[in-house]
């Protein structure tokens, strides 16, 4: 009774307790999503972004939300810093309800502990402002330095933190990079000292080497400042190595929950597998090779059994029906990774052509095949010109496995003969007219 008390308090509280509610694996649950739903409009033209988003992020953990465009991932990652309205269920903070209407003063503490990175450091930047200002501005509304000194000697020393020196203060966000305005951007939210970070896809307009030094900064942080992220994104080969757990979304719905190493290795709904499979191979041959694993909704039957979000064991959450859930949970039993990236090789590639053309067996040596065996027409002239020398020639190259040059010499050879053959037929009877 006096814990569903302790519960009732914290949800009317008008400031954050010192910890939230502590979760039966034993971590304390910093941000709780229950049964969040998000429609935009009304009416006939109302579109839900959202459908029953449940799931916890723990203290000191970066969770990470993937997902294709249009998904709902930023919309959630809004809904977090009180920006979207929620149409259903609830958004907690350390056990106390964040979202919808809540006291001023709570209102002020959650501004002051969430702060948000966005995906593009142009657009999030106040361009009219120096570097010194966006930085400082969260200082001033929260009056979080003790003088002037003391603020300038918080803003340099976060903009040495983030890469930056202490002359581009002065400076204003045109002036920079992508990848310096990023680290402005991230600058601005660290300096509040928050606990919970939402990065909107805070490296999806950097070039690539940049995407390491802000990920490495993001890293840093958290282990300095013990920070929790709400990571959103939707390049999975990013997501897998900094993440302790992870959610994907599919048009509004969570379909699957696990930690990273256990989503990548039992993807068990057909839609984290399909991303998984697109995962780019850096190796360009095998790339090209890929099969890549096609997602169609139209697999599932909820006309009559409907899906939800279930726990099949080892802390992995899985989107579908009853039918569909037992399955799962037997996959999940036999303990085999399941394999997500299927590449094809070349030599299966060729023995399907050989299928279909109904090649003969003294061809198949063309399935491995040396580099040159090219069986270029010259060796189809050379043939013509010197069939019986090509015909050893071609013998040579078969016991070499270079069948199409042998195939060449024997082409150009068996041409050259039936030409001469004419040659002598024509000559024989041109001498037989001759004589009678």
């Amino acid at each position: 009774m006096a814990k569903k008390e302790k519960i009732q308090q914290q949800a009317t509280a008008k400031t954050l307790p010192e910890h939230g509610p502590i979760a039966e694996n034993g971590k304390e649950i910093l941000l709780s999503l229950k049964n969040v739903d998000i429609t935009f409009g009304k009416g006939e033209t109302a579109v839900e972004a959202v459908r029953n988003a449940s799931f916890d992020i723990y203290k000191g953990e970066t969770f990470s939300l993937v997902g294709e465009s249009g998904s709902g991932k930023t919309t959630i990652g809004r809904a977090v810093i009180r920006v979207n309205e929620l149409s259903g269920g609830e958004i907690d903070y350390k056990g106390v309800r964040i979202s919808g209407k809540i006291p001023k003063e709570l209102d002020r503490e959650v501004i002051r502990n969430i702060q948000m990175v966005f995906q593009d450091p142009a657009a999030s930047l106040n361009e009219r402002a120096t570097v010194d200002y966006i930085i400082s501005e969260g200082l001033y509304n929260f009056k979080l330095f003790k003088d002037e000194a003391d603020r300038v000697r918080k803003v340099e020393e976060m903009i040495n933190a983030v890469g930056l020196l202490p002359e581009h203060l002065t400076r204003y966000p045109h002036e920079f990079s992508g990848g310096q305005r990023q680290r402005i951007g991230l600058a601005r939210a660290m300096v509040m000292e928050p606990e919970l970070v939402v990065a909107d896809e805070p490296i999806s307009a950097l070039d690539v080497s940049i995407r390491a030094q802000i990920l490495n900064l993001l890293r840093k942080f958290q282990q300095e400042k013990g920070l929790t992220y709400l990571f959103i994104a939707h390049d999975l080969s990013i997501v897998r190595f900094i993440s302790d757990r992870i959610a994907v979304i599919y048009k509004g719905d969570i379909v699957e929950i696990a930690e990273s190493d256990e989503l990548f290795n039992f993807p068990l709904h057909p839609y984290t597998h399909s991303l998984i499979s697109a995962i780019p191979i850096p190796d360009p041959k095998l790339e090209k090779n890929k099969v890549l694993f096609t997602y169609n909704p139209a697999v599932h039957d909820y006309s009559v059994d409907k899906p939800e979000l279930v726990d099949i064991g080892h802390n992995h959450f899985v989107y579908g029906n009853k039918e569909e859930i037992e399955r799962y949970k037997a996959i999940r039993e036999k303990n085999e990774p399941i394999k997500t990236i299927n590449v094809v090789t070349s030599r299966e590639i060729k023995e399907e052509e050989r299928i279909n053309t109904a090649i003969t067996e003294a061809e198949l040596a063309f399935l491995k095949r040396p580099v040159k065996d090219t069986g270029s027409n010259w060796f189809i002239v050379l043939g013509f010109l010197l069939p019986i020398i090509a015909y050893i020639a071609s013998i040579i190259y078969l016991k070499k496995e270079y069948a199409f040059n042998a195939r060449a010499l024997r082409k150009g050879a068996l041409i050259g003969l039936i030409v001469r053959a004419i040659i002598l037929v024509f000559f024989a009877l041109a001498l037989l007219l001759v004589v009678i």
